[in-house]
């Protein structure tokens, strides 16, 4: 019996070999895996990641505030209007990405433009700033 243990014992000496250093493969994969997340999502940001946005005009304002609040956690990786307005694009579906295809198309300036761009955004799908003043100059009149 004793003999019928160690044989066991030499047989099974190749699997955990094998298993060892499938164990070692998998803790790198995973490593490797959770270093690009980080690169590609701080651990540390506060701000979760902003949801896309279809052109549905009640969406705009929180769109707005989700991008805004996102870049300026991450100001870093957003350092100029370009990149911005590029991240915002980014995340256009639907109605609203259609919108934008043609300003690519001709290469317009209001692509390097993040305050113009969001004026056309407003514009296109419904949301004036405009009409809140006009209440407020309305009151101020009373």
């Amino acid at each position: 019996m004793a003999q019928s243990s160690a044989n066991i014992l030499s047989e099974s000496e190749p699997c955990d070999q094998r298993h060892l250093v499938s164990n070692s493969h998998c803790r790198l994969l995973v490593c490797e895996r959770a270093s690009l997340l980080r690169q590609v999502r701080p651990p540390s940001c506060p701000v979760p990641f902003p949801e896309t946005f279809n052109g549905e005009s009640s969406r705009l304002p929180e769109f707005i505030v989700q991008t805004a609040s996102y870049m300026l956690v991450n100001e870093n990786r957003f350092c100029n209007d370009a990149m911005k307005v590029a991240f915002l694009i980014s995340l256009l579906s639907g109605e609203a990405e259609e919108w934008v295809v043609p300003y690519i198309e001709m290469d317009s300036p209001i692509l390097g433009d993040y305050r113009a761009f969001l004026d056309e955004m407003k514009q296109c799908f419904g949301w004036d700033d405009d009409e809140d003043d006009d209440d407020d100059d309305e009151e101020d009149d009373y």
